[in-house]
Formats: structure tokens, sequence, C-alpha cells
């Protein structure tokens, strides 16, 4: 009787544990809802709404100016969001391929160079050339101003994803690789072969970062792009809102009694929602690979 009474305490216990932390978990999932909900919201809502009343959790006055101010011309629109997708899944594939190999060199404990490597690599996130120089190295010497490579090549490879991905990949055991070369495989079979599908977690990881950096991604566009086929989804909207700013100011500026009815407020939010659309709707694809390959290389760093 004693057992049994002392099992049915601790289920019980189990059982509230259990409600606690699934009602803390929702609670801080709504949390998180509440910012997007609020964004998606107010770029419904009537942009004299929002100054009036502010943001609201429900439009005050729904209204799809802010929408039809991005797509009146859904050419440019479509063709940013081409290059953007380009961009961004071009340099993922090359990005992940490329840290992956270094990684893996520099993990290899026959590469007795790996440590002298491994320092080169992490020097160069402590000191840097500087913009100007770097700038003139793009345009100058290497000719790539105002071409689609210019936004994927010189922010291909990151450094932090290179340790991130040597860390995950040091806790392989090296008897996978022994038996494949005993069994005659090569260095380049290993790792596309063994290597890499064991580091899934790790590559979902990385390249959620490296696709999340090149999608929200404006600031190359606004260095090295001035062709307009070239301007990715970012820089578009960029280049929109301070279109539309300096036309409010033009017509604030040109004389009293000018009613101004360009959105501002409701149009930053609509860029918002069509500019993460997409990335989320990825997200829960690679959710089950990211925390646990963010947490293994975080504990293995």
């Amino acid at each position: 009787m004693h057992a049994t009474a002392v099992k049915r305490g601790l289920q019980k216990d189990k059982f509230f544990l259990s409600a606690i932390g699934y009602v803390t978990l929702v609670g801080m999932a709504f949390l998180c809802i509440i910012p997007f909900w609020i964004v998606l919201a107010s770029s419904f809502n009537d942009e004299n709404a929002i100054r009036l009343h502010g943001y609201s959790m429900l439009p005050t006055l729904f209204s799809t100016e802010a929408y039809r101010i991005i797509f009146e011309y859904p050419d440019a629109i479509i063709r940013s969001y081409g290059v953007t997708i380009t961009v961004t899944v071009v340099s993922t594939v090359l990005g992940l391929f490329l840290t992956a190999m270094t990684a893996y060199v520099l993990c290899r404990k026959d590469f007795k160079w790996r440590n002298h490597f491994a320092f080169y690599f992490f020097f160069t996130t402590l000191f840097s050339g500087g913009l100007v120089p770097w700038y003139l190295l793009i345009v100058n010497y290497l000719d790539l101003k105002d071409k689609l490579i210019v936004l994927i090549l010189p922010t291909l490879v990151n450094v932090f994803n290179i340790l991130v991905m040597r860390a995950f990949m040091s806790g392989i055991p090296d008897a996978i690789s022994e038996s494949a070369k005993i069994d005659g495989a090569g260095d380049f079979r290993i790792f596309l072969n063994l290597i890499l599908p064991l580091s899934k977690p790790a590559l979902a990881t990385i390249g959620l970062f490296i696709a999340l950096s090149h999608w929200n991604d404006w600031y190359m566009a606004l260095l090295f792009i001035s062709d307009e086929k070239l301007m990715p989804l970012q820089y578009y909207l960029y280049k929109m809102i301070g279109n539309l700013e300096g036309m409010r100011d033009a017509l604030v500026g040109s004389g009293a009694g000018v009613t101004v009815t360009i959105p501002g407020e409701s149009l930053k939010m609509a860029m918002t929602v069509v500019a993460t659309g997409p990335i989320i709707l990825a997200y829960p694809f690679i959710q089950k690979y990211f925390v646990k390959g963010l947490t293994i290389g975080a504990v293995k760093g």
C-alpha cells in the first residue's frame, strides 16, 4: 500500500510539473506571436488611424493601401524576389559545402597544421582591413560591381560558422572514418557519405544562419548594386520607403493646405510582412535539427 501511494504521488507530481511546463511554454509562445500579429494587423490599418490610436491587435480602420503601393509595380517586386531567392539558395548551398569542408579539415587529427589554420581564421575575426580597402578590392580589383555574384561571394564563408561546425564534427568518432579507410574509401568519399549525413543538425543550424543573413541583407546591394534589375528584395523595399518619405516631405513643403495621404507606418509593417513571410515558412522544416545542432555546437565550443 505504501509503495502504491508513493507511486501515485509521483505521478501527480509529474502531472503538475508537466502542466506547469506546458502552460509556461504556451504563454511564452503567445508572447512571441503578439509582435508578429501586431505587425500583420498594422499592415492592414489605415495610416491616419495608426497616427491617432497607435498600433493595435486589430485594424481600427481596415485598409490595403500599403499593399497596393508595394505591388503597384508587380514586375519589380517579383524580380527582386527572384534575385533574393537566387542569392539565398546559392549562398546557402555553397556556403554550407565550403564551411563543412573547411571544418572537416580543421578537425582532422592527422592534419598537423590544423591549429595554425584555425588561428588564421580566428585572427580575421579580430582584425580587418577596413571598409575602404575592402570596397576597392571588390570594385577595382575583382570588378564585381553591378554583378549578381557580388551579393554572394564576399560573404560566402563565415568564421563563426566554421568554428561551430568544427566543434560538432569533433564529436564524431574517429573509428567511423578509420573503418571507411580500411574499406578503401578516400577522404572526399568519407566526407560526402559519412561525415555530412552525421552532421545534419549542425548543417541545418548553420544553413539557417546563412539563409537569414542573405535574405535580410540590403547593405551589400547598397554598396555595390546600382542596376535596378539586380536589386534584392530588402534593398528594393528600403529604396521604396526612402522614395515615399521624400515624396511626402516634398508635398508637405510645397505649401499649406496640402493633404498628405502617403502611408508611412502601415507601409513599413506591410513591407515587414512581405519580406519575412517566406523565410518564416521555411523554419518548420528544419526545426527538429535546429535546436539539436545549436545546443551541441554550444556545448562542444
